[in-house]
């Protein structure tokens, strides 16, 4: 998986973009929240992103900021949401709004979005109530350590949930280094 990508902004025509490092161009389809963000090209660029493999193509997705990241990922489980889709979403309403959205169940807005039907709105309030907030709260703790929040990632891709990645994490020593971090925590997770 491809967590972050760090390198120069090549290209940019909406919804994807270029960036450049180590000699390899990778193409990133972008919200349009993201795109809005990205400085001029040839300027240094981070983003957070998330490999979609599909049967007939391998799409790299990128994010200026992990909530976003986190919303698209949570939008994916969504039925009947594809990338393409979940990305048109997060360009008409960004994380916080669409938590929001969700919270409220705000089946209007969300309907508002192109490609998104009221069916579609209501499954998406109904599969992704109470999703977002966890990930916004995992994403405001992770923040604390970059470390802890590569912990939390490497816990979740191992297959437990948000709830036990956050409660192994919680008694770690702060600024614990990856490894030895995961290996902490999937004791405490044992243990419990």
């Amino acid at each position: 998986m491809i967590g972050h990508i760090v390198g120069t902004l090549t290209e940019k025509h909406a919804p994807q973009i270029v960036v450049e490092t180590h000699g390899v161009g990778y193409e990133i389809d972008v919200s349009m929240q993201t795109f809005c963000a990205l400085p001029a090209t040839g300027a240094a660029v981070r983003l957070y992103t998330q490999l979609v493999i599909r049967e007939d193509a391998h799409l790299l997705y990128g994010f200026a900021e992990r909530g976003e990241r986190a919303a698209f990922r949570q939008l994916l489980k969504v039925s009947g949401i594809g990338a393409k889709t979940a990305l048109g979403v997060l360009s008409a309403l960004s994380a916080d709004e669409l938590a929001q959205a969700v919270a409220q169940e705000d089946v209007k807005r969300l309907s508002s979005v192109p490609g998104i039907g009221k069916k579609t709105a209501e499954r998406m309030v109904l599969e992704l109530r109470g999703k977002l907030t966890a990930a916004d709260n995992a994403l405001l703790s992770a923040d604390a350590s970059s470390s802890q929040a590569d912990i939390v990632a490497t816990l979740l891709a191992l297959g437990y949930n948000e709830r036990e990645a956050q409660s192994a994490v919680k008694n770690l020593p702060p600024h614990s280094d990856v490894g030895e971090g995961v290996r902490l925590a999937l004791k405490n997770l044992v243990k419990s």
